[in-house]
């Protein structure tokens, strides 16, 4: 049976687990060794049964804890050449954990198969993930986004489950205290994406078939869990989808909880 759970996601720092009884694989390491090493035990996972780290890009909160977990346990390492790039830049590829560019085809890890899929932020070579269970399961990760391009949408269309970003609330940005520039970054397509685009994109998912919406990567600063969660819910009710009937909703950032598939 397929494993989930979303370890950390915020803007401090994001984490997310995806596996099965036997191993597992992480995406993203973006808080420190200790706090991982604990959520996983928590969980009851081992952290000797992760079976590789695959990283969406380089900004620190998704990054700030991979060299001292992926040293202390020896686990691979996998993003794009950009991502590796930018990581080597930033002092985080140290050798002592291998490190490799994951091709755009995919690549099996821990019994699951990952492939990867451009995003559109402002990092080196952004990349999503979709996972593809030893049981027959498929999980996407999109986060850290502005838009969702047709390309995000072909890869996470038909998933179980999605974890997608649901950054901010627009007008909270809009009038809140960030710097001019800083708004203009995280209402831009190389930003990240909104409530509103957050819940547009997961009803055409549940037209597709996904039945699990996890929902990530919730600002501190202008966003709130039930905003978040209502504005999606309320686009699932405009389409006569009934929550616990049709799907299953559920926002990220919270305690740490395992999802069976």
């Amino acid at each position: 049976m397929a494993r989930f759970c979303s370890l950390f996601s915020s803007s401090s720092g994001n984490c997310t687990y995806i596996g099965d009884p036997h191993s597992g694989i992480l995406i993203d390491c973006g808080v420190s060794a200790k706090r991982t090493d604990a959520a996983l035990a928590a969980l009851g996972v081992d952290a000797s049964t992760i079976r590789g780290i695959f990283i969406t890009h380089e900004h620190t909160d998704h990054v700030s804890g991979v060299r001292v977990f992926a040293s202390r346990h020896h686990i691979p390492v996998y993003a794009s050449a950009g991502t590796l790039s930018a990581m080597e830049q930033m002092d985080l590829l140290n050798g002592k954990y291998s490190v490799d560019q994951i091709d755009a085809q995919g690549m099996e890890a821990g019994g699951m198969f990952v492939r990867p899929y451009a995003l559109s932020h402002d990092a080196r070579q952004p990349f999503g993930y979709t996972i593809e269970t030893s049981d027959g399961r498929r999980i996407a990760v999109a986060t850290d986004t502005g838009v969702v391009t047709q390309e995000v949408l072909s890869a996470i269309t038909g998933s179980d489950l999605v974890l997608l970003e649901s950054n901010h609330d627009i007008g909270m940005v809009q009038t809140g205290p960030y710097p001019y520039q800083v708004k203009r970054r995280i209402l831009s397509d190389l930003g990240h994406l909104s409530n509103d685009a957050c819940a547009e994109t997961a009803v055409r998912l549940l037209d597709s078939g996904t039945t699990r919406f996890v929902l990530a990567h919730l600002s501190r600063e202008n966003n709130m869990r039930p905003l978040a969660f209502q504005c999606t819910k309320s686009e699932f009710d405009s389409v006569g989808a009934a929550q616990d009937a049709d799907y299953l909703l559920s926002v990220a950032g919270g305690e740490p909880e395992m999802m069976l598939l």
